[in-house]
């Protein structure tokens, strides 16, 4: 909803807003059923994906030397379901050295395994693997929308979801914005241009540099190993010209109402937030250089061990899910390694990118079978 400037007395940023209705007192994430009751994200879709991110640790603690002490920093932690799911994935000697930490703004889960360490920070001077799986798009952010005489003006919100427009953007913004998502005024020369058959009002961009902060300070928190991080994401050739800011609430898309009663997301541009030496892949190329595939398994296996054999048809369509077309199979996977070679080669950011989607996004997976083994 839309109101003019002098109606909407008392609206503020969405970045300020939605920190509040996040993360205030009241805010989402401190609700008592956590992420889990509201989305579905790939690490609540299949133990495969714990299984996954195990291996990749594995990879890193190779590529480290194993060091005495191995760290996984699991970043917005939601209630500690990844890294406790990686913990148990490791292998004994592995599992030995390695040291949990839980990064999350709400409270700690009273079950919590005892070896992971719950912190609102991340932890400095670790070496390991650092995850954020769908983090970045919970980190609040400015929008900037296109006025009527061409003019990017940052967007007001009042606690009851009504937006107006404020004042132009400016300052470090605006340079984002130029470098990373053009809009009419805020062009620099040779970037991306807004096409000459598209108006200009209405336009929106969001303004992604708290979240390049964010994670060149978590990054930052690495001695040495390798950051990772995974959300559904656009690149610079390919943003959306309205945005992509909604919420989510019990499993369903909503209006983005900052009033702590839903989930307030917007894709990243994970290209902009890449350091030197990153590679940004999807999904699917990622788990797939990991083990995990939608393939069936070998129809002998039905024959020899029938029991192995269904639990193995299972495992397929929980691969073929995360690793979907057009599903979780398109999130990116920015991959940033710190003093060691990178354990997940890809293409350069901007290079084979993964299109963007909206979470909680599902297809709908089938494994054909003959008739004979439908039973």
């Amino acid at each position: 909803m839309r109101q003019d400037a002098h109606e909407a007395a008392g609206g503020r940023g969405w970045r300020q807003a939605a920190e509040e209705a996040l993360y205030g007192p009241r805010g989402f994430y401190r609700r008592p059923e956590g992420p889990a009751g509201h989305f579905r994200t790939s690490v609540h879709a299949s133990p495969l994906f714990a299984g996954a991110v195990a291996r990749l640790l594995c990879r890193v603690d190779e590529a480290l030397g194993r060091p005495a002490e191995l760290a996984f920093v699991d970043m917005g932690a939601g209630r500690g379901e990844l890294v406790t799911g990686v913990l148990k994935a490791l292998p004994a000697e592995v599992a030995s050295r390695a040291r949990g930490y839980a990064v999350e703004r709400a409270d700690r889960p009273a079950a919590l395994d005892d070896r992971i360490e719950w912190l609102a920070e991340p932890p400095p001077g670790v070496t390991g693997l650092l995850f954020a799986n769908e983090w970045l798009d919970n980190v609040p952010l400015d929008v900037a929308e296109v006025d009527a005489d061409g003019v990017p003006r940052l967007v007001l919100v009042r606690e009851d979801g009504t937006e107006s427009l404020g004042e132009p953007v400016s300052g470090a913004e605006a340079k984002w914005l130029a470098r990373w998502w053009p809009l009419p005024g805020h062009q620099l020369p040779g970037a991306l241009r807004v096409p000459e058959n598209q108006h200009p009002e209405g336009l929106r961009a969001e303004i992604g540099l708290p979240r390049d902060a964010a994670w060149a300070s978590a990054v930052a928190g690495l001695d040495r190993g390798l950051a990772v991080a995974v959300d559904y994401a656009h690149r610079a050739d390919a943003r959306p010209p309205f945005g992509t800011l909604t919420g989510f609430r019990e499993g369903r898309e909503t209006a983005p109402v900052p009033d702590g009663s839903c989930d307030i997301t917007a894709h990243v541009a994970l290209d902009a937030c890449a350091l030197p030496g990153a590679r940004l892949l999807t999904q699917r190329d990622a788990l797939h250089a990991l083990g995990v595939s939608g393939g069936r398994p070998p129809l002998t296996l039905a024959s020899t061990d029938p029991t192995a054999y269904v639990r193995a048809l299972s495992g397929a369509g929980e691969g073929a899910e995360l690793t979907a077309p057009g599903g979780l199979g398109d999130f990116g996977w920015l991959v940033q390694p710190v003093g060691i070679p990178n354990p997940l080669p890809g293409p350069l950011p901007g290079e084979n990118s993964p299109p963007r989607r909206a979470r909680g996004a599902r297809t709908a997976l089938l494994v054909d079978v003959p008739d004979h083994e439908e039973q």
